[in-house]
This record gives C-alpha cells, structure tokens and sequence, in this order.
C-alpha cells in the first residue's frame, strides 16, 4: 500500500515558497508544490491569477470571522477539500465549470447530511 505513496514523485512533497502581496503587505506562503499545483487549478477554473485566489480566500476567512490559525494549513486544507469534492461529484471534474457558480450553500448541507448519516446509522 505504501508504495503507491512513497513511489511519487518525490517533487511532489517539496516545500515551494511563494511570495504575494495581500493589501499591500508583503508575504510568502511555504507549501508542498502538490497543494499549489492544486491552487492553481482552483485560480484558473475562476478565471483568476494564484495571487488573485490567494487573497480572496484570505478575505473570506477575515469575511466570514475565522480564526485563520495557520493560513498555510488553511490552504492546503482547500486543495484536499477541492480534491474530496471533485470525488463526491459535488465539483464537476470540467474545468471550464467556474467554482464561483456552484451552489455552495447547498454542497455544504449535503456534506452535512453525508457526516450525519451515517453516524446516526451507527448509532
């Protein structure tokens, strides 16, 4: 099992620094290039540039009164739950379908329903 991991391309998990301004500030992101290759996918399917992505997730997070923590965690996170999502059938896998026009509302109750379920299953 762990061959299929371990036998990737090692450039997969070396950490790529990037460097963007957010209003003005100066900053870097250091991540894996496997979460920014993701990132970009996101950026581009919305017709935007990575900084572009970048500071609109960090405004919603600020938007929406979260506490960011570690924003390299935060975005690494977005590429997995991108990932998860496309495999959920919840994000069409054509990218020219923009995120930005999926009902996040509702993916987001259907995720909840999918958590409840089965624990109310279990239980």
């Amino acid at each position: 099992m762990c061959r299929l991991f371990v036998g990737a391309d090692p450039a997969l998990w070396e950490p790529v620094t990037h460097s963007l301004r957010l209003h003005g500030v100066g900053t870097s992101i250091r991540i894996e290039a496997f979460f920014w290759r993701v990132l970009e996918e996101i950026a581009r399917r919305d017709g935007l540039g990575l900084n572009e992505l970048i500071t609109r997730l960090y405004d919603e997070v600020v938007e929406a009164d979260r506490d960011m923590g570690n924003f390299a965690s935060f975005l690494r996170v977005c590429s997995g739950r991108y990932l998860a999502l496309q495999l959920a059938g919840e994000i069409p896998e054509d990218q020219r379908v923009p995120i930005r026009s999926l009902d996040a509302g509702a993916i987001l109750e259907r995720e909840r329903w999918r958590a409840r379920v089965p624990a109310e299953l279990g239980a």
